[in-house]
């Protein structure tokens, strides 16, 4: 039995899946997609000061390690033979900024990493001294505050208005690599040291796993891919090179760079960590690598123009494939690199936005008002109403970001009669995600002239079925769930096994059938979708202009 398990199963592949609050490694039949074990290991965070946020660059790798070791463990107890496992991809929490000592392996500094943050896409994240912002704690949006600073000395001197962007696709901003790595040569003096000796290498948390995994100090591969690249603000996404102008711009010496690869292809191959007594993937080559939200667009086999994917978790990312053109966003989205799955294959292109409260204003449902104890009793209040009864919460807790940039406007909820209750506000905050959605795809839409057919999904907040049908009646196109949640995962795990030299993984869309999908339709008619809309544009309008520059209640710096 054992015997037909193991011929039935194929080759495998990993996938490390780095985040901000834990580590996972999966392990996937590459014939099927379909998830045979994973381990799971949370990491902490750092808070030296306010708006400052850390994480141990040894604790990650660490983890990796751990979640490599117990997950081979695992598929032992199942009778899967890990010699199976062809390839490993990696994908990771992006912009989070490392610098190591390239002779000891050792962390410089603790990794510098984006706060939770109001929305990357921000034309200036900026706060001129003495102006107000939200006190921390007041919502899920933290600024940068440490790098504040440096933004604000090289925003005097910067060359021209679209210097950065026209470059980037990014606006410059204390959310990207670029900024931190200057605040840390700026600061750092072990890094300071490190540089002037030339023992420094800098990454994104990709770099810095993949250095470490093939063998840190003793030959590891300092390289990272062209999402993970394109998201530093130091990469030209034209020519898929760093560039010297920016560089020079940030002053950041090109010496430290990680060389930029393809996300589909061998960087090297995995090394035995003596130290943390690891090494039972020893040989197998990593061979994918992707920013997390390209990694999630892979895994949705999002792989023609104008296909987009939605992710829900505390805010939301949507990322939508614009083909082999890089398309500028009239309307504050980012223009950034989806993927290049090989070394002789086209890039594509992808425009992305991002809404601030999502999963955060369930949130702010049970810990500030209490009318739930769990996430989870949000979907049966909601289903107990099945409508908002005219009731609208715009949740704008630190202001309105893409496409409205209106940093005065405040969370409101309107339309109330003495018949609304709790459910119906727990409604209106599932509606709120789901118009919010509707105001990136539409401003998407403006931007690249092609029209959605039909949105695809994932992450925490899609295992709510109201949520999920909310979703397409606002849209008034399909949205389409599958039943393999771990789509970031699959992602990588795909770039991996599709890499030459590896090649255990079809890329063709009707070999990857086995992913069931589970299909929402709109069930409302267009009018009505509209009229909802429309309204809800009216209750954004009255959320602007309550905070002033004066206000006390926001708190100042």
């Amino acid at each position: 039995m054992a015997a037909a398990r193991k011929a039935a199963l194929g080759p495998l592949v990993g996938a490390v899946d780095q985040g901000t609050s834990s580590t996972r490694f999966l392990v996937f039949n590459s014939r099927t997609a379909e998830l045979l074990s994973h381990h799971q290991v949370e990491i902490k965070q750092e808070f030296p000061r306010e708006g400052w946020v850390e994480q141990d660059p040894k604790e990650i790798l660490q983890s990796v390690y751990e979640c490599i070791e117990k997950t081979c463990e695992k598929l032992r107890e199942l009778n899967i033979d890990i010699s199976n496992i062809k390839a490993i991809g990696v994908s990771n929490q992006r912009e989070t900024t490392v610098v190591w000592d390239k002779l000891t392996g050792e962390p410089l500094y603790n990794a510098v990493a984006a706060p939770v943050s109001p929305d990357p896409s921000a034309p200036v994240a900026v706060v001129p001294s003495g102006s107000s912002v939200p006190a921390a704690g007041a919502s899920s949006v933290w600024l940068d505050l440490r790098t504040q600073s440096t933004v604000e000395n090289l925003s005097k001197r910067i060359p021209g208005n679209n210097f950065v962007k026209s470059k980037t696709g990014l606006p410059l901003s204390t959310y990207f690599s670029a900024v931190k790595l200057r605040w840390i040569l700026d600061n750092v003096r072990k890094v300071q040291k490190a540089v002037e000796e030339n023992r420094a290498l800098f990454g994104t948390i990709d770099s810095w796993l993949i250095w470490s995994l093939t063998g840190g100090a003793k030959g590891g591969v300092h390289c990272t891919d062209v999402t993970n690249a394109s998201r530093t603000m130091l990469f030209n996404i034209h020519s898929l090179e760093w560039d010297k102008e920016l560089c020079d711009f940030f002053e950041i010496p090109m010496a430290i760079l990680p060389s930029v690869r393809s996300s589909s292809e061998i960087y090297g191959l995995m090394k035995i960590s003596h130290s943390l007594k690891a090494g039972a993937l020893e040989g197998v080559p990593i061979s994918g690598c992707l920013g997390d939200q390209s990694a999630a667009l892979v895994g949705q086999m999002c792989f023609q123009d104008g296909q987009a994917k939605n992710t829900y978790g505390t805010g939301c990312f949507l990322l939508c494939n614009t083909g082999h053109k890089c398309v500028f966003s009239e309307h504050g989205l980012l223009t950034t690199v989806a993927y290049k799955l090989g070394r002789d294959k086209p890039v594509y292109y992808a425009l992305e936005g991002s809404v601030a409260i999502a999963g955060a204003v369930i949130r702010w449902l049970r810990d500030n008002l209490g009318i739930i104890s769990t996430s989870e009793e949000i979907e049966k209040l909601a289903k107990e109403v099945g409508t908002s009864y005219g009731c609208y919460f715009v949740p704008a807790f630190s202001g309105l970001y893409a496409p409205y940039w209106e940093p005065s406007a405040r969370g409101i909820i309107c339309g109330l009669t003495q018949f609304t209750n709790k459910c119906h506000i727990a409604f209106a905050a599932l509606e709120a995600v789901c118009f919010q959605t509707r105001e990136i795809l539409d401003a998407m839409n403006r931007d690249c002239g092609i029209p959605l057919s039909h949105l695809q999904v994932d992450g925490g907040m899609t295992s709510n079925k109201i949520l999920m049908q909310l979703q397409a009646d606002i849209l008034y196109i399909p949205v389409v769930k599958p039943s393999m949640p771990e789509t970031t995962a699959l992602g990588a795990a795909m770039a991996a096994g599709a890499a030459e030299g590896v090649g255990v993984w079809s890329l063709d869309p009707e070999d990857l059938s086995a992913v069931t999908m589970e299909r929402f339709e709109p069930q409302i008619n267009a009018e009505e979708s509209e009229i909802r809309y429309s309204t809800w544009k009216k209750a954004v309008m009255k959320s602007m202009g309550w905070a002033t520059t004066q206000s006390s209640e926001s708190g100042s710096l």
